[in-house]
């Protein structure tokens, strides 16, 4: 039997892991971005911005039945407002239909709720979270098996708290007692990954298993780094996910793909980027800023 091949719509931060995973073992991938200079070894390339016509265009002339597509595409703001375009493009998926859509959403839909898990009802609140449960539904109303994955805030090398620490431009909640769950982009990538693969169906949150204040992980973060802690800010000062005070249960959809985690906890997933950070650097002939 040959292999499906994957297609990644919006092949970013998480879709170029699962992309160089799936090729690792062998499997075919069509990857777009929505510029044409992604550079994948051994995976085809195409760009897709899908705010363009153009490119919509020469995309839909790519697709062929049976796929397997990863949607990593966001929602996203133009102007003052935010836009997303997941509708419109399931509706041309709906042409030559994939066999399978892996979606990947975000716990935002599950707007105020302090404790989520695989039972908890989304409740969207604000207007991109409210555009991304539509996105959700078109998605499950494809002519296709799908799967939504709601992942809690998404780290790994050059993103998260370390990485704004470091740059100083994180700033702590007053109390330091905002509970807030994550998941690196390597556990993430590997529930994508085998996600597609499976015939596991409906929409999971999708965390690491340690749920922790924004204080801890910025008073960890700043000791790898041997620098100050951030100053604490008036919470209307923060981004709005940064404002957040929500623990993530993301034990069901782990066990329905019998996953074992990489990164449990940011005790090991921080030092991991700083790693990997570090190595990136020295091959780029540059110093690593980590001490």
């Amino acid at each position: 039997m040959s292999i499906p091949r994957v297609l990644i719509l919006g092949c970013g931060f998480t879709g170029q892991r699962v992309a160089r995973e799936l090729l690792r073992q062998g499997v075919p991938v069509l990857c777009t971005n929505r510029t044409d200079n992604l550079a994948i070894p051994g995976a085809t390339t195409l760009p897709l911005d899908v705010n363009n016509a153009a490119t919509i265009a020469r995309w839909r002339e790519a697709l062929i039945p049976g796929l397997l597509v990863l949607y990593s595409i966001p929602s996203m703001k133009q102007g003052e407002e935010f836009t997303d375009r997941t509708p419109a493009i399931c509706h041309v998926l709906k042409n030559r239909p994939p066999t399978r859509v892996v979606y990947l959403s975000t716990i935002g839909v599950y707007g105020e709720a302090r404790t989520v898990n695989e039972q908890t009802a989304p409740a969207p609140k604000s207007e991109r979270e409210l555009l991304r449960a539509e996105a959700e539904r078109a998605v499950m109303e494809g002519p296709w098996s799908s799967l939504i994955l709601r992942p809690a805030a998404i780290y790994g090398p050059g993103r998260g708290v370390h990485a704004a620490v470091r740059a100083g431009n994180f700033r702590v909640p007053p109390d330091g007692t905002r509970m807030t769950s994550r998941i690196h982009v390597d556990d993430l990538a590997k529930h994508a990954a085998w996600a597609l693969f499976s015939d596991v169906q409906g929409a999971y949150p999708v965390a690491d298993e340690e749920p922790c204040s924004s204080l801890q992980v910025a008073q960890r973060s700043a000791e790898l780094l041997g620098i100050a802690l951030p100053p604490a800010a008036p919470i209307d000062s923060l981004y709005e996910t940064r404002r957040a005070d929500r623990r993530v249960d993301g034990s069901a959809i782990r066990r329905l793909l019998r996953i074992e985690l990489r990164h449990p906890s940011y005790r090991t997933g921080i030092p991991a980027c700083l790693k990997e950070e570090a190595g990136t650097a020295s091959c780029s002939g540059t110093s690593a800023d980590v001490q």
